[in-house]
This record gives structure tokens, C-alpha cells and sequence, in this order.
């Protein structure tokens, strides 16, 4: 399978006004050959915490935001990949299905810190609150070693992705949206939980996939990694299965009426304001 074979890629990206192409997502035991990952370094687990064996100066030192390098992979054209060794951050390790439960100092760092010692993010307003939280979204395992996104245009022989991304700004996310809705009739398809940005890209598509449930989910609302996402811009992930029928049958869609050459008015409108390159 190669992008080219994906027949009337081409067309529904125009008719979209997409200007970069979406991305695959799928776990494998072989390395990529190229790409952006994160540095190796020690898995942080509770196991770990509760024999007080991290050294969370070094573990934080080493910081990189998992959407951080899925931005340089975007940029570049190329892959972005992730390990059990090579996971970024304490939280993508979680989110990523590299270790569970969360340690404790991660859950009050992403709540309300720690006095004398660190500050908190503040996304939730309690660490029990938080602990219950992920508890609830409990992400599935990785299955295999490696968790690969790259350019759909980079997938070759066998490779297959279990999910697809766009990034996407609103007029564009709004047909995305509804054509999810037109090939499911599922008024309830599309789906945007809280959690982190990789949370979900990653976290929320595969569990979901995993409970037999056909959703797209919308996200990118996590303040600490909207740097990494260009501005208005969100991100739109779907199952292959769904992504396929929305080629198969976006022609027999709204997207083809005098409506949607009005939205398309205002795509154009925005993608000459971000002066964005048309590259695929």
C-alpha cells in the first residue's frame, strides 16, 4: 500500500483545501529508518516512585513534548516515533500505553504542584480528581514496540495505518466533521474528551477502536502543546476504515454542492491568510 494507491486522495484533499497531507498512525516491532524520536532514557514508573528510584531532576531535564516531535516530523516530511525508552515525557509514556498507572508526582504536576518543590499546570482541580480521571481513560497497551506517525504519502509494502490525522483549521474541520457523520450515520461520531494533545491523537482513537466503536476524535485544546500546532489549527483522527470510506464516498456527499463552494470561499480565505504552500 502507498499513498498513491489511496484513489481520490487528491481530489478530496482539494475539495477540502488541505494543504498538507494527514498522517497514519500504527504501532510495529520494526525501527523506521529515519524520523524524529525522543531521547532514550529511564522509564518512570510507579513501581519505581513508590521505591523512591527516579530521578525526577533528570527525567524532567529530559523533557520533549510528544506533539513537539510530531511537529519537527511534519516539517520535515518525515516520521515521528515513540518507545518504552523513547517516550518524551512521563505523561506520553502514560498516554502512549508505555506504563500504567501514572506516578503520583506526574498527576500533582498536572494539577496543583507540589508546595516547595513545583509548581502545578492546573488542568484539574485535585490530584484525586486526576487519579480518577486517568483511571477512567486507562490507555490501552501499546502492542507492539515502536508508535509510528508519518505522511500517508510515506507508507510502503505492507504498511497499513490503524489511524489517520488531519491538521486541520475550522472550515476545513467542519467538512471533516460532517462526512464522518455521512458515512456512519452516527450523529454522536465524532467525539473531543479531555486529555493532553496526545491524549487525543492517540490515547482516545485507539480506545475507542478497541471498544469496537467507530468515532473521529477532534483535538488539540491542550494549552501546553499548542505551540507545536500551527495557529486556528486542531486535529481530526479517524480509524483506516472510516478514512477509506470518506474517500470512497465524499462524492456523493454534501462536499460536492453549492454549499460547500461557499465554505471553500472562505478556505481559501484562510489558507492566503497563513499564506500556507499547497505541498503533496
Amino acid at each position: 500500500m502507498t499513498y498513491q494507491h489511496h484513489k481520490g486522495l487528491k481530489e478530496f484533499l482539494d475539495i477540502l483545501g488541505l494543504m498538507e497531507k494527514p498522517v497514519g498512525i500504527f504501532h510495529t516491532d520494526i525501527k523506521p529508518a529515519e524520523g524524529f524520536s525522543p531521547k532514550p532514557m529511564d522509564l518512570p514508573t510507579r513501581e519505581k516512585e513508590i521505591k523512591n528510584d527516579i530521578d525526577w531532576q533528570a527525567t524532567f531535564g529530559q523533557f520533549s513534548c510528544v506533539m513537539g516531535h510530531i511537529w519537527r516530523a511534519r516539517k520535515k516530511k518525515t516520521t515521528a516515533y515513540f518507545t518504552a525508552e523513547q517516550f518524551g515525557c512521563p505523561g506520553g509514556a502514560f498516554f502512549l500505553g508505555f506504563m500504567k498507572p501514572q506516578t503520583d508526582t506526574l498527576i500533582h504536576y498536572v494539577s496543583t504542584g507540589i508546595p516547595g518543590w513545583m509548581e502545578g499546570e492546573l488542568y484539574c482541580d485535585s490530584p484525586d480528581e486526576l487519579r480518577r480521571i486517568q483511571d477512567y481513560i486507562d490507555p490501552e497497551p501499546t502492542p507492539d514496540k515502536f508508535c509510528v506517525v508519518k505522511p500517508l504519502s510515506l507508507f510502503t509494502g505492507n504498511e497499513k495505518p490503524e489511524m489517520v490525522t488531519f491538521f486541520a483549521r475550522p472550515e476545513t474541520l467542519c467538512g471533516l466533521h460532517q462526512l464522518a457523520m455521512f458515512v456512519t450515520n452516527d450523529p454522536e461520531v465524532v467525539t473531543s474528551p479531555w486529555g493532553a494533545a496526545c491524549t487525543n491523537l492517540i490515547t482516545w482513537p485507539f480506545k475507542y477502536l478497541a471498544k469496537g466503536e467507530n468515532k473521529a476524535v477532534l483535538g488539540g485544546w491542550d494549552p501546553s502543546a499548542r505551540k507545536f500546532f500551527n495557529t486556528d489549527e486542531l486535529t481530526f483522527t479517524v480509524p483506516y476504515d472510516m478514512f477509506r470510506q470518506m474517500l470512497e464516498r465524499f462524492s456523493e456527499s454534501f462536499l460536492t454542492t453549492k454549499t460547500w463552494t461557499t465554505v471553500q470561499k472562505k478556505i481559501v480565505r484562510s489558507n492566503r491568510a497563513w499564506a500556507r504552500k499547497t505541498d503533496r
